[in-house]
């Protein structure tokens, strides 16, 4: 009888323990969610002209002691479009480690990628250059095109990140079908085409662009920082 009583309390015992093993995973896997779809919601209602639904992973398992010491130990996002320091950019894909949960929000690292299609590069150009200007991607450049003083004009455009600033470069163009180098222009065409900054501003504090390569459809950047400001709503 003794034995017998000693294995039913063994069995409730067990089944006590797996039951409160479930209602901590059940937990965890809803306050895991509950973060995603809050952080989903701050992304469209901080970001610019946000395109879709941000789908966000949270890393780490088990989550809640995540939240109860006050920092997400991973978090990754990714939004189909959005205008990003003004400049309309799509393929956003943001990854941040040790997220704190509480204001100040802040985050210990965060890499962000994204490309700034060519009909975003084309505005910028135009605007910058007061000139009607069309940008396509060319290989592993961008192809300028368009007409100056009734001349057909040609150029390659080449990306690159300087302290934080994405610049293109012309190197050589074509005028009327002859090609010379950009300096070699007049004056005030040639200021036009050099130096040319597509301006990405208003980054979050301590997020900076740091890489800029031609792709199919445009320019992908690269935005690192550490110690990087969270804007909006953390978990």
């Amino acid at each position: 009888m003794t034995t017998h009583r000693r294995r039913t309390g063994l069995v409730v015992g067990l089944t006590l323990l797996v039951l409160v093993a479930l209602g901590f995973v059940v937990a965890d896997v809803v306050a895991a969610q509950r973060t995603r779809e809050t952080v989903s919601d701050a992304i469209v209602e901080n970001v610019d002209e946000v395109v879709g639904v941000p789908a966000v992973d949270v890393g780490g398992f088990p989550f809640l002691p995540q939240l109860a010491r006050g920092e997400l130990d991973r978090l990754d996002a990714t939004v189909d479009g959005a205008t990003l320091g003004g400049i309309a950019m799509t393929d956003l894909v943001i990854g941040a480690d040790g997220v704190s949960t509480s204001t100040p929000y802040r985050a210990d690292e965060v890499v962000v990628h994204a490309t700034i299609p060519t009909a975003s590069l084309q505005d910028a150009v135009v605007e910058r250059t007061s000139l009607e200007l069309t940008v396509e991607v060319a290989g592993d450049a961008l192809r300028l095109s368009g007409q100056v003083l009734g001349l057909d004009l040609a150029g390659e455009l080449t990306p690159r990140v300087e302290d934080g600033r994405l610049l293109v470069d012309v190197a050589t163009v074509s005028v009327g079908g002859v090609r010379v180098e950009a300096a070699a222009l007049p004056s005030d065409l040639a200021s036009r085409l050099q130096d040319l900054e597509i301006p990405v501003e208003d980054l979050p504090d301590g997020l900076v662009l740091t890489d800029a390569v031609v792709q199919s459809d445009g320019v992908r950047v690269t935005a690192s920082g550490t110690d990087v400001a969270v804007p909006g709503a953390a978990p």
